[in-house]
């Protein structure tokens, strides 16, 4: 009896975090939390701050316009996202550490000068640039913390620091209840100037990861972008890419929405316009909520039944989510309340996302990690935005939101068929 409590105590026992590895996720978390508020503070201005810029760019305001431009804007923030992939072989080149603080930089500089905007043009540039450096935060603190967690806490580090996206959404949601209402759009986006500080933080503080230094004295670097392109990795490559579009797709479909849903609904049941920014407000925090739940949940669900499984699980959620929040409460006589119940629900199987950094990185090898995840993640950012265009197209011609949001439902049906096409990882070691 002593010898099996003894047995499942050291099961239950974890490799301790030394300082460089606490240091290095809670900068990576970090800049994954305000990478997650940068992103999100555009949904929650979109309205506030196209009212002001269209008339000065020679468009009226008004809600179909502010719709297109919205749509047209975020697309173009998209494909800077998807222009990121050219961090992967520089961090597989020159390190981990210092490439992920300049995404940061980048991201944080060209959000605070998006503050400066006179027109919608100017906006669309500061908000290309700045996508371009949100892009590659994710691949690279993903790989990071991959790498530098022992291998009984990595898995539950990829859904740690998925959190931290999510907590940025409730963090832009606060500040949007506070300083957006009383100080305005460019306010907001000057907040997201903040994280320059953690990048330089990560400069100083946090250590380049042993795996990464290890294979850097072991291969003679060529080109990691066709070796994830070659035989030997194709097929996982391109299946990833599939996965992560749709992934990408349904959750900015509704979370770049969601915001100007509620101002809809919170304004159809006599809310005034302070009233409605505020409930939207909530309700994303409600969203982030759900989310960060959702990141928790996942890793446990992954080692238990499986990556491919926990996928289909977390697809299925959002398929229904999508549909019954924006296809049915959207359009309810009083449908606030649903809406904001179902966005909950939403938010907890948008958690898909911790898989990802859970299962991409052990996909790959050490050499081409950084690489390939940088590449899964942009090609899905560069479909995203083209989709995200068709989408705000789709919304002017049918003068409602709902419709156009809940057909993104139909991604993730297509998801649950792309699935078993790829490898189950479970059980398996990070490899070298």
């Amino acid at each position: 009896m002593n010898s099996i409590t003894d047995t499942a105590r050291g099961a239950r026992k974890r490799t301790p975090l030394n300082r460089s590895q606490i240091a290095g996720f809670w900068g990576a978390w970090a800049g994954w939390t305000l990478d997650g508020m940068d992103s999100f503070i555009y949904a929650l201005v979109l309205t506030p701050a196209l009212a002001e810029l269209l008339p000065r760019s020679g468009y009226a305001a008004t809600a179909s316009n502010i719709g297109l431009a919205g749509s047209i804007l975020f697309a173009l923030f998209l494909v800077g996202w998807g222009l990121s992939f050219v961090w992967g072989p520089l961090a597989d080149r020159f390190g981990r550490t210092r490439v992920l603080a300049a995404t940061i930089f980048m991201f944080a500089i060209f959000t605070g000068l998006a503050a400066t905007s006179q027109n919608v043009w100017q906006l669309g540039i500061y908000r290309f640039l700045a996508g371009v450096g949100i892009g590659g935060e994710w691949a690279l603190a993903g790989t990071y913390v991959a790498e530098a967690w022992p291998e009984d806490r990595r898995k539950m580090g990829a859904g740690y620091l998925q959190t931290g996206y999510y907590a940025g959404f409730f963090l832009a949601a606060a500040l949007n209840y506070t300083v957006g209402v009383h100080f305005g759009w460019r306010a907001m986006f000057l907040t997201g100037a903040v994280p320059v500080v953690v990048a330089i933080l990560i400069l100083l503080r946090v250590k380049e990861t042993d795996k990464w230094r290890n294979a850097e004295a072991r291969v003679v670097h060529t080109r990691p972008l066709r070796e994830i392109l070659g035989p030997g990795y194709r097929r996982r490559t391109w299946v990833a890419c599939a996965l992560l579009t749709i992934a990408i797709i349904g959750l900015w479909a509704g979370a770049v929405y969601e915001p100007s849903a509620v101002i809809q609904l919170a304004t159809r049941a006599g809310a005034n316009k302070a009233e409605a920014i505020r409930s939207a407000s909530i309700a994303t925090g409600i969203l982030s909520i759900g989310t960060i739940l959702g990141c928790l949940a996942l890793p446990p669900l992954a080692e238990r039944i499986g990556r491919k499984w926990t996928l289909a699980v977390y697809f299925a959620g959002m398929a229904v989510s999508i549909a019954a929040s924006f296809g049915w409460a959207f359009y309810l006589p009083n449908g606030l309340v649903p809406f904001v119940a179902w966005l909950f629900v939403l938010g907890f199987f948008g958690g898909n996302f911790a898989l990802f950094s859970l299962w991409l990185p052990e996909q790959f090898e050490t050499r081409v990690r950084a690489t390939a995840f940088a590449f899964c993640t942009s090609f899905g950012r560069f479909v995203g935005a083209g989709v995200n265009f068709l989408l705000g197209a789709a919304v002017l011609r049918m003068h409602t939101l709902g419709v156009p949001v809940a057909l993104t439902a139909l991604a993730f049906v297509i998801g649950l068929l792309v699935i078993p096409f790829a490898p189950e990882t479970k059980g398996e070691v990070l490899p070298e």
